[in-house]
């Protein structure tokens, strides 16, 4: 056992010795000492409770994820025709879908890292509390440039949500069960998404947008009082027990991993293409095809619910079959989902391109969230991965409404979505070139 003593002192083992040959025979020789000095009966007690704890940790942050989601789709794909009713030109709508994604790319890095530090609790209570605050000026915006501000607001709130949950359900994932766990949890953030734009939609037509801007507030209001009344601390599932903080990993020496790298460029082509949509779709919808906000909220609704359901499916296979593969394909049809968003010419052909890039999304993300949660565990900063993760997302939906707003603004809708297809098959390349299976026996050197 000399490997394991010799860094008993130290806040992280060396990850060389964690895969060292010896690694495997000093593990099982810890679990033989450890089950024999212990009676069987508390560590069948100790399993079931901790298992409680977890499975109450994973539906908290489900439920408090999902309506948080939600009340961002309620509003999401109403915002580029309200900016286009006050004047806003195609550059400035993308710099309104830009701004969230800014702030939250800068602050992102910093509180995943600062999650592994001080936890996760109280940086998810924190954040959906400014959520909701920004949430609510919403009501009070009556020109561009106070929505970009509001904008700027939420995605600095964000930072501190989602990839924080994310981490946090990847520390209590079962071992080959990430592709199912991952993918059960990805359906808080599409459900949300799915019933968000329509529900928004239908308020809009029935009474105004500042209704739809008043449901939204309430529904992270619900989320910020789920996670402050319910939601363990990190402390609480480790038994009262205060951690010994970690020292952080340095980005840029995550970024030398080509699994990590890979990842991290998949997911920013993939998301770019979901910023061209996100942003662009519901304006070509009410321009070229005279679409309502009604149907323009089922276009979006059928992308984000498609997802939702093949997150738990596509989970399960990632789990038994190869997640390179799955991400891959996932590439594929997105980028074969875009060129037919361009050339769609009725509400049909929209909604089945739209449906096209939610099932390439539900084919590929379980795998990639997976393989997220492998490197998180294996280089112990579930917190940092996540957060590398969550800014790619960021600066896909930073880079895909301004590089869309340009190319509109140069060349209308004629080439917008087909440079998105290349860019997402360009990320595919990338991966498959890059990643080179499960990197669980890989060394990382800090």
């Amino acid at each position: 056992m000399g490997d394991v003593k010799k860094h008993s002192n130290s806040s992280r083992p060396a990850f060389s010795n964690l895969h060292s040959p010896h690694y495997p025979k000093n593990l099982a020789l810890l679990q033989k000492n450890f089950l024999y000095s212990v009676d069987p009966l508390s560590v069948s007690l100790s399993t079931i409770l901790n298992m409680v704890l977890n499975l109450k940790i994973f539906i908290t942050l489900f439920l408090a994820v999902f309506v948080t989601i939600m009340g961002v789709g309620i509003v999401a794909p109403l915002l580029p025709v309200y900016a286009h009713e006050l004047g806003a030109g195609a550059f400035q709508i993308g710099l309104i879908f830009g701004a969230f994604s800014l702030t939250r790319t800068i602050f992102v890095p910093y509180f995943g890292k600062l999650s592994d530090i001080k936890g996760k609790k109280p940086l998810l209570t924190l954040g959906m509390f400014l959520y909701f605050l920004v949430s609510l000026l919403y009501l009070v915006s009556s020109s561009v440039h106070e929505l970009i501000l509001i904008r700027l607001g939420q995605g600095f709130a964000s930072a501190m949500i989602f990839p924080v949950a994310q981490a946090y359900v990847g520390m209590i994932t079962p071992r080959n069960k990430e592709g199912f766990t991952m993918g059960l949890f990805n359906i808080s953030l599409y459900g949300g998404l799915s019933f968000g734009p329509v529900l928004g939609g239908v308020v809009k037509d029935l009474l105004n947008i500042q209704f739809s801007f008043l449901i939204m507030g309430a529904f992270t209001f619900l989320g910020f009082i789920l996670c402050l009344g319910l939601l363990p601390s990190e402390k609480d599932r480790e038994g009262g027990q205060t951690s010994v903080p970690k020292k952080p990993i340095r980005y840029l020496q995550l970024f030398k991993e080509p699994a990590i790298f890979s990842l991290f460029t998949f997911r920013l082509c993939f998301t770019t293409g979901i910023g061209f949509i996100w942003g662009f779709l519901p304006l070509l919808a009410s321009t070229r095809l005279h679409l309502n906000s009604s149907t323009i909220g089922l276009v979006v609704m059928i992308n984000v619910l498609t997802s939702a359901v093949f997150q738990t499916p596509m989970g399960y296979l990632a789990d038994r079959f190869s997640k390179k593969l799955l991400i891959a394909l996932g590439g594929v049809l997105g980028a074969l989902s875009l060129f037919l968003v361009q050339v769609a010419s009725s509400f049909g052909e929209l909604f089945l391109a739209s449906g096209l890039y939610g099932l390439a999304g539900g084919i590929a993300f379980p795998a990639l969230m997976a393989l997220g949660v492998i490197e998180g565990r294996r280089v112990e900063a579930m917190g940092s991965i996540m957060a590398l993760l969550a800014m790619s997302h960021s600066l896909g939906m930073l880079i895909g409404p301004l590089f869309a707003g340009v190319i509109i603004d140069l060349w209308s809708f004629s080439m917008v979505f087909i440079i998105g297809a290349l860019f997402l098959l360009t990320g595919s390349f990338v991966f498959v070139a890059l990643h080179r299976g499960s990197q669980e026996q890989v060394t990382l050197e800090i």
